[in-house]
């Protein structure tokens, strides 16, 4: 049923959302939002004082429904009417011959990951000594203390 044809009270029964949904619909066209939600305020005779309230929330509601996209320049639509093309590019691989210079870079890389990491580093060594109050503790262990 058309929009135009419905009561005051039948589309105050309407979450923005399904008037927003109607709307597309009915006039198969993208629009920007303030445009949007404009027709909404005129089919449910808000004020102007009401539009510039509710704006910011019904920003939020089509956001987050997924029946709508934005489009680029401030545009929205349906979703559906838009089916997503994923392209996929092959990239050529391009084999280069290494030189001196790109030898000299690996490098100093190379010397630059070493200074977060210190491999004659003794703190992380462990001595046998420092395991010694070490005890290990089965599930079994473990549950039986529990229920003491």
């Amino acid at each position: 049923m058309k929009l135009k044809k419905l009561s005051k009270e039948e589309l105050e029964a309407m979450g923005y959302d399904e008037i927003a949904y109607k709307i597309f619909e009915e006039e198969k066209k993208k629009m920007k939002l303030p445009v949007l939600f404009k027709k909404i305020c005129d089919l449910l005779e808000l004020d102007d004082a009401e539009y510039e309230e509710r704006i910011g929330d019904f920003f939020q509601l089509i956001s987050r429904d997924q029946r709508f996209t934005m489009l680029e320049n401030g545009f929205w639509d349906l979703k559906e009417k838009y089916k997503s093309q994923v392209i996929m590019h092959e990239e050529e691989e391009e084999v280069e011959e290494e030189t001196e210079d790109d030898v000299d870079i690996t490098e100093e890389n190379k010397e630059e990951d070493s200074t977060y990491y210190d491999e004659d580093s003794e703190d992380d060594d462990v001595e046998e000594d420092d395991l010694k109050d070490l005890v290990i503790i089965s599930d079994e262990d473990e549950d039986e203390a529990n229920l003491s």
